[in-house]
């Protein structure tokens, strides 16, 4: 194994990592969703369709970090 292989794993690791912060994103935002149905329940179908946009928005970020990942291992690793 050379350091090549080692930094192509490294590189596709932290690309991976976005995915943790976007889950604690969603996290965050589903909490404050909840917490303004629970202060205003007559704008809860705004509310939900505001956090399904956000989240969809955020989850973006997770899904290019693993393309990314499966580029630089499938593609780069291959060399």
């Amino acid at each position: 194994m050379d350091v090549g292989t080692g930094l192509i794993a490294i590189g596709a690791g932290i690309s991976v990592f976005t995915g943790f912060s976007t889950g604690i994103g969603q996290g965050y935002a589903a909490a404050k969703a909840v917490e303004a149905v629970g202060k205003n329940p007559e704008a809860a179908s705004q509310i939900r369709t505001m956090l399904i946009v956000g989240c969809a928005v955020a989850e973006t970020c997770a899904i290019y970090g693993m393309l990314i990942a499966f580029i630089i291992v499938f593609v780069l690793g291959a060399r």
